[in-house]
């Protein structure tokens, strides 16, 4: 029987040595893909800050001014949409946003428009219903794709189809810390400025028409901002995931190492007591 436990645990052994191998090698794709993300999300910003100040100037410097984007609508129509990623093994990054976003969907006549195959798989178990799933690879998602999406999301905005619209992404704070949030992409929350405008800044045709031009600009600014975030909070939670997953494999083979010896010393002492009781 001694031979046999010994057998056994040399298997275990040898399959959580593959593990370790296949999560390690996990891990550092993901740290890889990581420094990446992290890139594309610094370049991203000086972009979504250009669209954002000039939204705030066009609207600042009218005190007049209105628009269909800024108007506060009573409805409960809503449109949420969701950045999930495609694949699992990243810790609670894909459960995270999904319980978020469908705790504030209950109660209200909402749509979903679902990034990323989990998010589509979700949505869709729910019975929630999704305004298009063309997006259901996260990974294939580029600039363009989110541009298309704040085209086709203004229009339905100003069709009167949603009278608010939403994103759910997860914030990439530290390579450790990654929250699920959502934000108001429509109507815009404007905060006004204490400071005052220094010049008066003339658009051609109008002011009106600039800002009606911007605003699905300033929306897909957003869009891939909060891509970028999610992209590098889901490879840092895969990392940290992978890591944790590479240190239990280590420990488990420790310790099967100190049974696999304690087995075979137990068979060494069996076989000496045999022969010394033959003699």
């Amino acid at each position: 029987m001694a031979g046999v436990s010994t057998k056994e645990i040399k298997t275990r052994i040898r399959s959580m040595e593959s593990t370790k191998q296949i999560t390690k090698a996990m891990e550092m794709v993901a740290a890889s893909k990581l420094r990446h993300a992290q890139a594309r999300v610094i370049n991203s910003r000086p972009y979504f800050e250009t669209l954002y100040t000039t939204i705030t100037d066009i609207v600042n410097s009218n005190s007049d001014f209105s628009s269909p984007y800024l108007t506060q609508r009573t409805g409960n129509k809503k449109l949420f949409v969701v950045i999930a990623g495609d694949r699992g093994l990243a810790g609670g990054y894909n459960s995270n946003i999904l319980k978020l976003v469908y705790a504030q969907i209950e109660g209200a006549e909402a749509t979903v428009l679902p990034i990323g195959r989990k998010a589509v798989d979700f949505f869709r178990s729910k019975g929630i219903p999704a305004l298009t799933e063309s997006y259901s690879d996260a990974a294939d998602v580029s600039i363009g794709d989110c541009f298309s999406i704040a085209k086709l999301i203004s229009k339905a905005y100003l069709k009167d189809e949603f009278d608010e619209i939403h994103i759910g992404y997860t914030n990439f704070v530290s390579v450790l810390s990654q929250t699920p949030a959502t934000l108001q992409m429509l109507p815009l929350l404007h905060r006004p400025t204490e400071k005052p405008a220094q010049t008066e800044i003339l658009y051609e045709p109008d002011s009106t028409e600039v800002f009606a031009a911007i605003v699905p600009e300033y929306l897909g600014g957003i869009l891939y901002g909060a891509l970028c975030e999610s992209r590098a909070a889901e490879q840092a939670a895969r990392r940290t995931a992978m890591e944790s997953a590479t240190q239990n494999a280590e420990d488990m083979i420790a310790d099967l190492s100190l049974k696999f010896n304690q087995a075979r010393q137990a068979a060494i002492t069996q076989e000496i007591t045999e022969i010394v009781a033959g003699s």
